[in-house]
């Protein structure tokens, strides 16, 4: 398990439980269709197992940086 994971919540947390609300917010997910770049290891893995209803998740090859092409 290497590299990155793209987790972007696209369900609403409302009627979720609490626990679940926390786990978003660790992520560092807040709003519907938010987006976040996090290492692949079994802690993440494990967090998203929690909201896997919640969230879709991608996996990033490289670091997630320089989308925009570079400048110069």
């Amino acid at each position: 398990m290497s590299g990155r994971l793209k987790i972007t919540l696209y369900k609403s947390a409302i009627g979720s439980t609490p626990r679940q609300r926390e786990v978003l917010r660790g992520l560092g997910l807040g709003r519907v269709s938010s987006s976040v770049v996090r290492p692949d290891d079994p802690a993440i893995r494990g967090m998203v197992t929690k909201v896997t209803h919640l969230v879709k998740v991608e996996v990033v090859s490289g670091d997630g940086r320089g989308l925009g092409g570079e400048r110069g």
